[in-house]
């Protein structure tokens, strides 16, 4: 890839290089060939690293202060009048503070406006309860037009960037705040918005994951393969809307036990998407959902928090040993449904 800001880089060092930053350089890159894409900001532009774009393109870059509703409102009337904006902010001030803007302004008039979301789930943890987003998936979902994307690592962040630019309405790509370890070892993947990846195969039990659980999923079926003989499939669910339907049927038909890992509120996010998907489709299976169990936050580093509430390997694995031991309704007329 092309040196932006004299730096030269690639996907590859994401390994040294945050999602956000991943974000950030990656638009600056697409800004030279393409010029109806401008930024937005809200106070936050070196926080969420669309600072990147500002400095290569500060004629096409727009920062409204502490205001992210009316940077909302902007984005849609930029949008308007024919631009590509790209809102960034923190996840909790953008689904929040700035809900309604993005509703009304943006959602109802199914603009194509991009917003990036950092600092998502508890990846701000030690910045406390107010400034973790477990609520962002819920919310956004919730939007009608709304298309919603949460990431594995920072390769696959620059895949959904570039994406989103040929989805004609809005579309929200949630992110975290600081090192997370890359899931791929290169590029070389499709990724395509509303098609889940199998990261891992298996015909125990399938986990169906998204953003920083994706990577652990991945170590937790390694590990249980290797000392339990389980075979665990994992997949990577990174666009929670449009959900990937056909990959969760297939999985409860493969299956027949789905345990879904989320860093967010099990309410409202992509555990209650699958869930939806299968209560639909009429099939019977073990369904677990596992993330945040309906409360605040607890305050304290991110990695400690993923331990706290299980979002680790070894908090994965207890889950999948839990759901073996529970029995699922045999049934040999499915296909007569």
């Amino acid at each position: 890839m092309a040196a932006v800001t004299g730096t030269t880089w690639t996907c590859y060092d994401s390994s040294t290089m945050t999602s956000r930053e991943i974000y950030g350089r990656t638009l600056a890159e697409l800004g030279k060939t393409n010029d109806r894409i401008v930024g937005l900001s809200a106070d936050l532009a070196k926080t969420t690293a669309i600072v990147h774009f500002a400095d290569a393109f500060p004629d096409r870059f727009f920062n409204f202060g502490i205001a992210e509703q009316n940077m909302f409102g902007a984005a849609a009337g930029l949008a308007k009048a024919g631009l590509i904006p790209f809102a960034s902010t923190m996840a909790i001030f953008a689904c929040l503070r700035g809900g309604e803007q993005i509703r009304t302004d943006i959602c109802y008039q199914n603009l194509p406006v991009k917003i990036i979301a950092t600092h998502a789930g508890i990846s701000f943890g030690h910045a406390g309860t107010t400034h973790h987003c477990t609520e962002d998936l819920a919310v956004m979902r919730s939007f009608a037009n709304m298309t919603v994307i949460a990431p594995a690592d920072g390769i696959e962040t620059s895949k959904a960037v570039r994406a989103c630019l040929d989805i004609e309405g809005p579309v929200y790509i949630r992110i975290g705040r600081g090192f997370e370890p890359p899931c791929y070892e290169n590029e070389n993947y499709d990724f395509i918005p509303g098609k889940a990846v199998e990261m891992h195969a298996g015909t125990d039990l399938t986990i169906i994951c998204c953003g920083i659980a994706v990577l652990q999923s991945v170590q937790a079926a390694k590990t249980l393969l290797e000392q339990d003989g389980l075979s665990v499939r994992v997949l990577n669910m990174h666009t929670i809307k449009p959900i990937d339907k056909e990959a969760v049927l297939k999985a409860v038909q493969d299956t027949r036990r789905i345990l879904t890992i989320e860093e967010h509120n099990v309410v409202g996010g992509l555990g209650d998407a699958v869930g939806s998907v299968i209560a639909e489709s009429g099939k019977g299976c073990v369904f677990r959902k596992h993330g945040i169990q309906d409360e605040f936050s607890l305050i304290g580093y991110a990695e400690d928090l993923y331990a706290h509430y299980g979002l680790d390997a070894n908090g994965i694995i207890s889950h999948v040993r839990r759901m073996m031991g529970m029995e699922f309704e045999a049934d040999e007329n499915w296909e007569d449904d």
